[in-house]
């Protein structure tokens, strides 16, 4: 991955769903990306295939957003390989994007289901924005990914809506307190898009669709590609004066 003096994104999540389609609209805005998976290597191999076609450079790296202690050692294997091909360990954007779904109801969600959202949504989120912050370039933005569910509620997302919420108010801390280095925070809070998250239900049941296209001011579900220009725009000259927002993308849903 050398680059040419590029701007650099690291995006969490980002071999597939909203994260693929970020990485993908960062590189057509001309960004360098790197990106990370879970699981799946291939699929994070087609994303750097993609945004090299694209002509922009990328790599991939194995994380697990819910592991904190793994966080150190991946920082510094990122800092590392732009050391060595850029001269330098900083980037410009970090997009806290990877997530796991949870449908469950209040009175029967679990302790450990409880902690695993709290790992992935929040604590990772916070801890690994701490470790990076210190190789952010002034002029960076930090964007996390939240939900419409934040603001409004269906039954069975008390969990994940909450973390998502605090998510949220970490964010504003975060452009409060990383202004004086010049790295702006935002979010992004997508509404109902049909990916394969949460299994796919939003795509594959025709009547929660119909059903959500019903309560969306512009008629229809969100689609990945409605997301990805947003966060790639965030992260443009243009959007320097944006700091410490809530940008809901859900096409007016549950207005």
């Amino acid at each position: 991955m050398k680059t040419e003096n590029n701007k650099v994104a690291l995006v969490t999540g980002g071999s597939r769903g909203l994260g693929r389609d970020m990485a993908i609209n960062l590189a057509k805005k001309g960004i360098d990306v790197i990106l990370t998976y879970r699981g799946n290597k291939e699929e994070a191999g087609a994303v750097v295939a993609e945004i090299q076609s694209i002509g922009q450079k990328a790599i991939a790296y194995q994380l697990d957003t819910s592991k904190t202690g793994t966080f150190q050692t991946f920082i510094n294997q990122v800092t590392g390989h732009l050391k060595e091909n850029t001269g330098s360990p900083n980037f410009d954007f970090l997009i806290n994007n990877a997530g796991t779904a949870l449908y469950a109801p209040f009175t029967e969600t679990t302790e450990a289901q409880f902690d695993d959202m709290l790992n992935i949504h929040l604590k990772g989120v916070f801890f690994l924005t701490q470790r990076a912050v210190p190789y952010i370039n002034k002029g960076g933005r930090i964007i996390n990914i939240s939900s419409g569910l934040a603001r409004f509620s269906f039954p069975g997302s008390s969990t994940y809506a909450a973390m998502k919420g605090g998510v949220e108010v970490l964010t504003r801390y975060l452009a409060k307190e990383l202004g004086e280095k010049g790295i702006a925070a935002n979010i992004v809070a997508p509404g109902a898009i049909e990916t394969d998250f949460g299994g796919g239900r939003v795509r594959d049941n025709k009547e929660m669709n119909q059903q959500i296209a019903g309560v969306t001011a512009l008629g229809r579900v969100g689609l990945p590609q409605d997301i990805g220009g947003v966060v790639a725009f965030l992260c443009t000259e243009e959007a320097r004066w944006i700091n410490g927002q809530r940008i809901e993308v859900s096409g007016g849903m549950m207005l």
